[in-house]
């Protein structure tokens, strides 16, 4: 009877950490995926850390193979699709996973894990800490369904296994072909470039809070300049004062205020955002990439934006010697001002697309491939 007790509650408890541990491999590899382009540049830095730079050109194949992987894993954990197979490379993924965020956190020089992409930033010790909770769970999983059979498949578990792996992997070939479905960066749609550069990101100074101890029951209080009761010297004794400081976001903030527009000529950012209107910023990481077909999509923006009467410029990391112009297709020409290529990037996840701006507002990003001819 004790031993019937026991093993229910093994396997209560092997429920619950399959049902948490899929969970956190959804959210992570949902969040993942639907940016394969940050997971990306993520990549990168971990081959650059590790000396692999030369792997670089398979950076994106990296990115949706491993994020649509890990959504999978989640996915069939959670539906109890395959279990048995999919247990054990829980437990391989983990101990992989694990001791690459030990060497990163004792010796290379990678800010952040990406292990929740841009949505949830955690650093190398708390993904570390994170992966030594996960660990156990899956050997956990594995132990409770260790005597099933492995390769024995139901018809239901093949069409649920190709389903599961339609979704997951499809997700990140869509959103690296037109854009995130969810934009986790600070450059969203809604947010006024023009507030945001222009502001002062520094840390504001906020309230001054006066502490002060009753003389008569020891009780601590905090009081504020304007309150007038610690004033009375026979009743509060002074402790400490302290100046409150508020920050709104810094880290978005700084990415925010990082964004700048220059050619030859100067600086350019106050009169781009400054412009009342609509604004079309084509984006370009590399003239290169700009295919024909997606040559007559731009032209056919600009043309468009040009019968409308707004403004159009490209924005480029490439070097720009003189003030240049640059006509796509049959288009007229359009004005490029050079953009730090991170800060693209950021604002665009894309080779190529536009952002367009009201009034110095985001109001839309599209990839080209989204762009009507």
């Amino acid at each position: 009877m004790l031993q019937r007790e026991n093993k229910d509650l093994f396997q209560t408890i092997a429920t619950l950490c399959r049902v948490l541990f899929a969970l956190t491999f959804i959210f992570s590899g949902f969040v993942k995926v639907v940016d394969p382009w940050g997971t990306a540049i993520k990549i990168s830095e971990y081959l650059n850390a590790f000396g692999f730079e030369s792997l670089k050109y398979a950076r994106f194949g990296f990115s949706i193979w491993l994020c649509g992987a890990e959504l999978m894993m989640g996915l069939m954990l959670l539906f109890r699709v395959r279990t048995p197979l999919i247990s054990i490379f829980a437990v391989l993924a983990m101990l992989f996973f694990t001791a690459v965020t030990f060497v990163t956190a004792m010796w290379l020089p990678v800010e952040d894990c990406g292990c929740f992409g841009d949505a949830v930033k955690l650093s190398n010790w708390e993904t570390l800490a994170k992966n030594l909770v996960l660990l156990p769970m899956s050997i956990v999983i594995w132990w409770s369904v260790r005597k099933e059979k492995i390769f024995t498949v139901s018809r239901s578990e093949l069409v649920m296994t190709a389903l599961i792996m339609s979704v997951a992997f499809g997700l990140g070939i869509y959103c690296y072909r037109h854009l995130p479905l969810i934009d986790f960066l600070p450059y969203k749609v809604g947010v006024s470039l023009r507030e945001a550069v222009s502001a002062d990101f520094e840390m504001e100074e906020g309230t001054t809070v006066l502490v002060y101890r009753n003389l008569q029951t020891g009780e601590v209080r905090e009081f504020s300049l304007e309150d007038t009761e610690w004033q009375d010297e026979q009743m509060w004794e002074w402790v400490d004062t302290r100046t409150e400081t508020v920050e709104s976001n810094p880290v978005s903030d700084a990415l925010l205020a990082e964004f700048s527009l220059h050619d030859v000529e100067g600086e350019a950012t106050e009169e781009i955002l400054g412009y009342e209107g609509k604004t079309y910023m084509i984006c370009v990481g590399d003239f290169a990439d700009v295919k024909p077909a997606w040559e007559s999509r731009l032209a056919a923006l600009v043309n468009r934006a040009m019968s409308e009467g707004a403004r159009v410029v490209c924005l480029t990391p490439e070097p720009l010697r003189e003030v240049t112009y640059r006509s796509f297709g049959d288009s007229e020409e359009v004005r490029c001002y050079n953009i730090d290529a991170t800060t693209l990037m950021t604002m665009l996840r894309a080779k190529v697309g536009v952002v367009e701006l009201t009034d110095g507002v985001i109001t839309d990003k599209r990839n080209v491939r989204d762009i009507a001819k």
